[in-house]
């Protein structure tokens, strides 16, 4: 019999079914024949410099990616070489908000504004009228800003000058407003428990408008916790009396995109700590990807599988060989060809890679459970349990040096966007290993049997068969669980069993 594995079963100490993600796994709905969909391996994270300090955020800007890294804004090539532009000063473990316009580009940074261009360096908007700025936009030739009271514009022909008889408001519900996004040419202000939508009327004072249809009667959390997502607008929080979830939203209306389980995770934390998360999208090979950057794990979600396989798709990413621990890539730039990244940890700077599975040169973890089998209570031996699996492969540690991409003693040299290989230090094949995964079961959903450890096979055994046999038994249901670390590089396409059926 076929287990499904995109997503699996567990129980906690209530009396409630939950549900488990994968980890460091992403779930790709994909007709093979084998099955309707797959998990692969998470993307690794490599290497590529160093900056003058922790990552704070970045964006691509006339084909070149701008990040703040401590306190200053920097330029990064694409080889990785950092240049320091400036100081924007600020909470160096605080994020920062970017945006640009034709001639410049502008940061928000510890409630300061600031903008940068090659011709006249960095300056700050220093107009006592700007007020401490929460966060901003630009739209048609105006940057906005918030205090979290008012809407405040620059003027036309001068941004460095703010004009106080042109303040605006959100004030459908007093509560303060917390971020700000722009999309269709229109302009959200987010507040605490509701959102209202601006556009350009091009009046004499305040030259926007709220849109009275457009409101959306639930509102974000953060500053960073929201994002302009499939054409929509994604945010954490809720409405008045609501516990926070993820949702999607335009024009008025919202969908809901968290599950039971992903509300019950956002439970864990406190509003403060909900209020620094950060959300991010990434649209890449087909994937629609949602990142909620929790403290201790990121959950990500995934429009375009959602949409194909008729139910929410969402995994987890850590950075951690046990347990949960920080995702150790935050405010990805597609820029270069690449999806760079920045360590909430470290001053490194990296990008998203498919060859390796390691963050940063180190092993990560990754987990999947199954849904439940059950044989209508009459119990089955568990005779052999095999993973459908694309083996053969090994995750590498990958870094540019020179012409070459060297990777745990491989040497390789990117020719047209292909790999040769050049040469094999044996060494280092010793080192690599025979990776192993193991599997083990629970008849109640929160007790697990001992691990069972199976080896992929080396490298280039396409042909390894991942099989348990003998496995026990069970008298009522069970779940099984799947393990292991990123030096298995191995997607799963199917889980079979040959059970023998018993009757107590």
């Amino acid at each position: 019999m076929q287990i499904p594995i995109l997503n699996g079963i567990y129980t906690d100490g209530t009396p409630e079914i939950r549900t488990s993600y994968p980890v460091n796994l992403v779930p790709v709905p994909k007709v093979s024949g084998i099955s309707n969909g797959f998990l692969r391996p998470g993307d690794g994270i490599v290497a590529n410099g160093t900056g003058p300090g922790v990552d704070r955020g970045g964006i691509e800007w006339n084909n070149v990616c701008y990040r703040v890294m401590g306190s200053k804004l920097v330029s990064v090539s694409s080889a990785g070489a950092v240049t320091v532009l400036g100081d924007v000063g600020g909470p160096i473990t605080n994020l920062v908000t970017f945006d640009y316009s034709f001639t410049s580009l502008a940061v928000a940074s510890g409630g300061r504004l600031y903008y940068w261009n090659s011709t006249a360096g960095l300056q700050q908007v220093t107009d006592p009228d700007l007020s401490f700025v929460i966060d901003f936009c630009w739209i048609d030739g105006y940057f906005m800003t918030t205090d979290g009271q008012y809407l405040i514009v620059t003027e036309l022909n001068d941004p460095f000058a703010v004009n106080p008889l042109k303040y605006g408001s959100s004030e459908a519900d007093p509560d303060p407003i917390v971020a700000l996004l722009k999309l269709r040419n229109e302009v959200y202000a987010l507040n605490r428990h509701t959102i209202e939508v601006f556009n350009n009327i091009g009046t004499d004072l305040f030259p926007f408008a709220r849109i009275e249809g457009a409101q959306i009667q639930k509102g974000c959390i953060g500053t960073q916790a929201c994002c302009v997502f499939v054409d929509a607008m994604a945010f954490l929080g809720g409405g008045r009396n609501e516990a926070p979830g993820i949702y999607l939203g335009v024009s008025a209306t919202t969908t809901k995109v968290s599950t039971q389980e992903i509300d019950n995770i956002l439970q864990r934390y406190t509003e403060a700590q909900l209020s620094e998360v950060k959300l991010e999208s990434r649209n890449d090979k087909a994937h629609e990807h949602l990142y909620v950057h929790l403290p201790d794990q990121t959950l990500v979600y995934d429009a375009s599988a959602s949409r194909e396989l008729q139910e929410q798709v969402w995994f987890v990413l850590v950075s951690t060989t046990t347990g949960i621990a920080q995702y150790r890539a935050r405010n990805i730039v597609w820029c270069y060809n690449r999806w760079l990244v920045g360590d909430p940890q470290s001053s490194a700077i990296g990008y998203l890679a498919q060859s390796t599975g390691h963050h940063w040169d180190r092993q990560v973890r990754w987990e999947f459970g199954t849904l439940i089998v059950y044989n209508e209570s009459n119990g089955a031996i568990f005779n052999k349990l095999e993973l459908v699996a694309l083996t053969g492969s090994v995750a590498l540690s990958a870094q540019i040096v020179g012409g070459l991409l060297k990777e745990d003693g491989f040497f390789l040299l990117q020719e047209n966007g292909q790999y040769i290989l050049l040469e094999l230090a044996v060494s280092n094949l010793a080192a690599l290993g025979n990776p192993q995964i193991s599997t083990s079961y629970s008849l109640d959903g929160r007790s697990w049997s001992q691990d069972k450890f199976i080896s992929v096979g080396t490298t280039g055994d396409t042909k390894k068969r991942l099989a348990w046999f003998q496995q026990g038994h069970m008298r009522n249901w069970r779940i099984q669980r799947f393990r292991g670390d990123s030096s298995a590089h191995v997607s799963f396409a199917r889980l079979e069993a040959q059970l023998e059926a018993l009757a107590f």
